[in-house]
């Protein structure tokens, strides 16, 4: 299994990527290629003593910048980690494409190189978000601002396929993000899609709000790019506000210190059950190929988890089921 890390993207520099390259290399046993500039790459691997792991430098001299439109970056840098890795995996000669670089260009060049999957019209960036009750799906969380019915419908259903598949649920319920449970909530382009979805052959449950994303009643909560995009960085600055007050509250007194060690091991499995770290990347479903695409802020440990998503996305075929979940619509 051979896995391309773009080792430019993110905001932490090259070295963390590396270093979760290398942990994931160790733990998981495949191959790694790493996108970018070889000098600057091969330094850090030095300097973590990988010179035995199956891990390789492809030279890619451009790196598209975070705050760089996507539609320039497609055009101008051709030579760019992303760039070059998406090719990689195009060709064949990669299986999986990894990066926490620029969101916009990983989907563009990923549409363009590799194409869409017959049947969906546009990708979707699928996050897994902890519940009440295990995990559940939500699509998209920022590949498509403006969306049609029959475009959540598509999600929907890439939804269900990697409930299924990744999330190990037999029968994923479906939901669509609304302001309220009753058929007849929400703006226009929910209403059309609850109808479209009400016809599927999908577990669809309904409506669903805000809350049924964490509180686990549902294994997939469909939305357009732009609200769901909303959701997941509310959810995660929730759980990061919700850590440093606990902290600062038991940090307080002397007493209140000594119940922080108490409770220190339930303190650190709440911090892996909202860390997400610990879910590693987003894949982007619906294009020609596993693409995983990681939190800008992806520490070592989030690449290495990344890398595991990769993992288990080729080993389930969740791309040949998804071609074929669509076709069958």
């Amino acid at each position: 299994m051979r896995i391309i890390i773009d080792a430019m993207g993110g905001d932490r520099g090259v070295a963390v990527v590396v270093e979760g390259a290398v942990t994931a290399a160790k733990e998981f046993g495949c191959s790694i290629i790493l996108t970018g500039i070889q000098e600057e790459i091969a330094r850090h691997l030095k300097g973590q003593g990988a010179s035995s792991l199956p891990i390789t430098i492809q030279h890619a001299p451009e790196v598209v910048e975070m705050d760089e439109m996507p539609s320039v970056a497609l055009r101008k840098k051709r030579n760019s980690s992303i760039r070059v890795g998406i090719e990689l995996l195009k060709r064949g000669e990669a299986d999986a494409f990894i990066s926490a670089g620029n969101t916009g260009a990983v989907m563009a060049t990923a549409l363009v190189v590799l194409g869409p999957l017959p049947g969906v019209e546009r990708p979707a960036i699928a996050a897994v978000m902890p519940t009440l009750k295990g995990n559940t799906v939500l699509l998209d969380v920022g590949a498509n601002v403006d969306c049609k019915p029959r475009h959540l419908l598509q999600f929907a259903i890439m939804g269900h396929i990697y409930a299924r598949d990744i999330l190990g649920k037999e029968k994923p319920r479906v939901g669509l993000l609304s302001i309220g449970e009753e058929e007849s909530k929400g703006n226009e382009l929910v209403r059309e899609a609850f109808k479209a979805l009400e016809e599927s052959s999908l577990y669809f449950i309904g409506n669903v709000e805000g809350r049924d994303v964490f509180n686990g009643n549902t294994d997939v909560v469909v939305c357009d790019g732009f609200t769901g995009n909303v959701a997941l960085k509310i959810g995660e600055a929730v759980a990061e506000t919700l850590e440093v007050l606990l902290r600062d509250e038991l940090s307080q007194a002397p007493w209140s210190r000594l119940g922080y060690l108490l409770l220190l091991p339930a303190f650190r499995r709440f911090k892996r059950r909202v860390d997400y770290s610990e879910y590693g990347g987003a894949p982007l479903l619906g294009v020609n190929g596993v693409c995983i695409i990681s939190h800008g802020r992806s520490t070592a440990k989030a690449i290495k988890n990344a890398i595991r998503v990769a993992k288990e996305c080729l080993e389930n075929q969740v791309i040949l089921h998804i071609r074929e979940g669509v076709a069958q619509g």
